[in-house]
């Protein structure tokens, strides 16, 4: 085992602390299941000696109820070690979840763009499930066999220490065997893991691009994709099964070879020392039951590694960079409600420095007053996106800094900024859940939810009227990503939790791009009821819903190059002019 793989073990034996007594109660069950599998060779030799020779006349019927009793003994003591296991690992994977769960939370922009939806789902929800392999599996094979090997060894030595040297040969063969394979099983692990996240990967962009796959024709392509990675993962499924199940039949081998030894050495002894057949029987009796639990050590090497792999995955995802510490924040800035004063100085950002990427904003110098609407206009790949990503610091700048209230940004607590914000895109984000708890989104409970609010807020973004025409009222259920609702719908309701929330500055990106001319006259009612009193920008492709803003800001190449009002920027004559006079032309 390698430097990693003992520090992922003593890790999940970090997990294990906790629950000692637990587990010291079912590593006592366990060794009274291997004293019960000791007792039974034991019994063997003076049956075989004294019952069929009349010696145990008038004490027959002990027997019997020994065995019984052992057998009830051991399913006892085998049912309670399991009871009690299960509630430790049960207790430890629940941690692990709420730890990576916790984790992904916190996690960095950086970190969702370079990590699948699959893959962080796999992780969380299937990949733990083999460090239940780890520590519930090999916990009670390792334990329990072993106390089993020790006790029946230590039997064997006692009836025949000559013939339990020969069966002592096949330990340090097996040995060596299970170590040649582990190398292969761990690569094959790693592989397998790594194809399992793909094909959930093409599982979800199907699901997610039904329409467009429907559409184009594409069933064959996405068929042929899915079979290509699932084939791949079939023979690494089988290779590494062909690897790891080498592990049995090499133990029963060297198992079969040590009892044809053990046999010949036996019939040369009674010859000479007078070995009885009860103690022969009880010899054989415990050699052949030393031999299953040491085939399942020997098969414990398998699930061992693919347990390992899994730990490695899931202690990367529990370590990866949170976006601020709780230490951090002693030393920030609190702040209750905002002003909503806004202003970039000399910001600068690129997403890739190190792959030698431009800049996507440059030296950017911008002053927002509390309260005003100003819109971002310009090409695509402009930086519009960028720039606003930057003040609920998704993105952190690579140079200059922002201030909001002339406090900045990177001095201020991370949820402190985050509360002065409202967001509402073209893209809109809802939740399986009522209507009443995506508006109110964040609130712990239902007690927690002002109805009240969310009625008012339901009303502001038009969409009361169709509030009252549903059986349940806000309690709702709005679907997957509210595909019960229209497109119109779902903007309005994005509308709705902005209002709700409250915030003093407000993140307008393309809100009303996607919808028909009656659903972008609603939503702009509501955004209009949305943006009173609150610092906004808006970030528009149709200039045409932003003649009104307070300013525009023309971007291109992660430049401002005008800023102003549109009637300034309509006799300047310069860019904005340029693209207005393109869209209203092309109207």
């Amino acid at each position: 085992m390698n430097a990693q793989d003992r520090t992922a073990l003593n890790r999940l034996i970090q997990y294990l602390k906790p629950h000692i007594g637990l587990i010291i109660g079912s590593l006592l069950a366990m060794a009274l299941v291997a004293g019960a599998e000791t007792s039974i060779p034991a019994l063997m030799k003076p049956l075989l000696d004294r019952g069929f020779t009349g010696g145990m006349e008038g004490k027959l019927w002990q027997v019997p109820i020994f065995l019984v009793g052992l057998a009830f003994i051991r399913g006892l003591a085998q049912f309670l070690s399991n009871y009690l296991l299960s509630r430790v690992i049960n207790s430890v994977l629940l941690k692990l979840r709420a730890e990576m769960f916790q984790s992904l939370l916190h996690g960095t922009t950086e970190f969702f763009q370079k990590n699948s939806a699959s893959n962080l789902i796999n992780a969380v929800v299937f990949e733990v499930n083999n460090v239940l392999t780890i520590m519930g599996g090999m916990l009670i094979n390792l334990v329990r066999d072993s106390l089993t090997v020790v006790g029946l060894m230590g039997y064997l030595i006692y009836l025949n220490w000559r013939l339990t040297l020969a069966v002592l040969v096949i330990f340090p063969i097996i040995g060596f065997m299970i170590g040649k394979i582990n190398k292969r099983l761990r690569s094959l692990n790693r592989e397998q893991q790594s194809l399992t996240s793909d094909l959930a990967y093409i599982v979800e962009e199907s699901t997610a691009g039904y329409k467009m796959i429907k559409i184009h024709g594409a069933e064959s392509y996405e068929m042929q994709r899915f079979m290509e990675k699932a084939e791949r993962l079939r023979q690494f499924s089988l290779k590494s099964a062909v690897a790891g199940g080498l592990n049995q039949p090499i133990t029963q081998l060297i198992a079969a070879m040590a009892l044809s030894a053990v046999l010949v050495i036996a019939l040369m002894q009674s010859a000479t020392e007078g070995t009885t057949v009860g103690g022969f029987a009880a010899f054989i009796t415990a050699m052949m039951l030393v031999i299953s639990p040491l085939k399942h050590l020997a098969d414990i090497n398998q699930p061992l590694q693919r347990g390992l792999t899994a730990a490695e995955m899931i202690f990367a995802l529990i370590d990866q960079p949170i976006e601020e510490s709780e230490s951090r924040k002693l030393d920030m800035t609190s702040l209750g409600r905002a002003k909503g004063g806004i202003r970039f100085e000399d910001v600068s950002f690129s997403y890739d420095q190190e792959m030698g990427r431009d800049e996507a904003l440059k030296k950017i110098n911008l002053n927002i007053a509390p309260g005003e609407v100003v819109a971002f206009v310009g090409p695509s790949g402009g930086g519009k996106s960028t720039l606003v990503n930057l003040l609920p610091r998704f993105y952190k700048p690579t140079s200059g800094h922002i201030y909001l209230d002339e406090i900045p940004l990177e001095q201020i607590v991370l949820s402190d900024i985050r509360k002065q914000i409202a967001f509402v895109s073209q893209d809109v984000i809802l939740f399986n859940d009522t209507i009443a708890a995506n508006v109110a989104y964040g609130a712990l409970s239902d007690e927690g939810i002002d109805r009240g609010r969310v009625i008012e807020a339901l009303e502001a973004a038009n969409l009361s009227a169709m509030v009252k025409e549903l059986p349940e009222g806000i309690d709702t259920l709005i679907g997957d990503n509210g595909n019960r609702l229209s497109g119109g719908q779902r903007q309005r309701l994005a509308i709705a939790r902005a209002i709700y929330k409250n915030a003093p500055i407000l993140i307008l990106d393309e809100a009303t791009s996607a919808l028909d001319s009656e659903s972008e006259r609603q939503v702009q009612e509501a955004l209009d009821t949305l943006m009173a009193g609150r610092t906004t920008l808006v970030i528009a492709h149709r200039l045409s819903t932003i003649e009104h803003a307070d300013r525009i800001v023309v971007l291109e190449h992660g430049r401002i190059v005008e800023n102003g009002s549109h009637a300034d920027l309509m006799k300047h004559d310069g860019l904005y002019a340029n693209l207005h006079r393109i869209q209203f032309s092309n109207a």
